[in-house]
């Protein structure tokens, strides 16, 4: 009977432990990354501000297809106010979040809530711009960033005549007067922008081609902080002001951004500039403001981001992060975020000017023909 006693408890206790077990390992599967049931799992957006129609759009086509696969989501602009974007992702890991698509104002700012997103299981997909500083960075999608500053540089030597259009030098001696301007120092892509456009330019302004008048070369000299037109506009006066009142011509303009050029243009229209013969002005994202502007031959070039393709990436990250998957990427090299190497997905910009803007644009239905009146 003794004997008898002790097997049924023994018994007893193996079933109580299987199933103590069992409660473990499907808590653990509930959570991110892990291969558990994920359906109708919150996803928290942050998007940096609703001033530039590029974030817009990307939130909401983001925002559709994860709900479209099944996902609840949360999404959140920020106004380009830093304390706003901690507390809107602090708010999301509370409500339970189980990936964060993230698109920082500053790349440095979130530390904490990433350390708190970690400890909460949460995985972090970095969108557009590199959080850094942190380890708990799990993926980030992006353009090649170094290559659009290689191809802002590209079209303005093409806008004045230095490359033809197949990107051949053409011979031409007679300096050009060229004024340069750079993103915010607190994106990293920035930083990318920058030296993809001076890697391009410096040779031909290390042997005179190209003139920098005022002499500002340096990242943090031209640097525009948040991207702001209002700052651009001031800063072109200001080198107006300061080193073409004794009748120079700025021939071409670096911009970094569309509404950086936006802010150039105002400033040299107000100097006396006449709209029909602008500088030689870049820019990025293809906002419809700017791509008039190029109809309009002020603005001559953009560099077109597709970002339907980027936000269909970032979705396709997080359905493979829900699914227990390990999400594509095709770059493990690149983006150093100051503590790790952050797997990475890159997309291909392309340059859109008046030439070829119908046929990239609106034959590819980014824009509406209606958009662009």
């Amino acid at each position: 009977m003794r004997k008898l006693l002790l097997s049924v408890t023994a018994g007893i206790l193996a079933v109580s432990v299987a199933g103590c077990g069992s409660g473990r390992g499907g808590a653990e599967s509930d959570s991110a990354g892990e291969s558990g049931d994920n359906s109708g799992a919150l996803v928290g957006i942050a998007m940096p501000t609703k001033t530039s129609e590029r974030w817009i759009k990307d939130g909401d086509a983001i925002k559709a297809e994860l709900e479209d696969l099944g996902y609840d989501t949360t999404l959140e602009y920020a106004d380009d106010d830093i304390p706003t974007q901690v507390q809107q992702v602090s708010n999301m890991i509370t409500k339970g979040a189980k990936v964060l698509v993230i698109a920082a104002i500053d790349g440095t700012a979130l530390s904490d809530q990433l350390d708190n997103a970690a400890d909460a299981g949460i995985k972090v997909i970095a969108y557009d711009r590199l959080i850094t500083g942190n380890e708990n960075v799990d993926y980030y999608t992006t353009f090649d960033n170094y290559t659009v500053g290689v191809q802002q540089a590209t079209s303005l030597l093409t806008g004045l005549g230095i490359l033809d259009a197949d990107g051949k030098d053409t011979g031409a001696t007679e300096p050009k007067n060229i004024e340069l301007f750079a993103g915010s120092p607190d994106d990293n892509n920035a930083n990318f922008f920058y030296k993809g456009a001076m890697d391009t330019l410096q040779p031909y302004i290390d042997k005179g081609t190209l003139v920098v008048q005022s002499g500002q070369t340096g990242f943090t000299q031209i640097a525009t902080l948040r991207w702001d037109p209002a700052t651009a506009q001031k800063r072109m006066q200001n080198l107006i002001a300061s080193t073409y009142s004794g009748g120079q011509k700025v021939d071409g303009v670096l911009s970094p951004y569309d509404g950086i050029s936006l802010g150039i243009i105002s400033a040299l229209t107000g100097s006396g500039y006449a709209p029909d013969a602008l500088p030689v002005i870049t820019g990025q994202d293809a906002e419809a403001a700017s791509v008039k502007s190029i109809m309009n031959n002020q603005q001559y070039s953009t560099i077109y981001k597709d970002t339907r393709a980027l936000g269909e990436q970032a979705v396709a990250m997080v359905d493979a992060v829900l699914k227990g998957e390990d999400p594509e990427v095709n770059d493990t090299e690149t983006y150093d975020n100051k503590v790790k190497i952050v797997p990475t997905y890159l997309l291909d910009p392309m340059v859109v000017t008046k030439d070829n803007y119908e046929e990239v644009l609106v034959d590819s239905g980014y824009y509406e023909a209606s958009d662009l009146k």
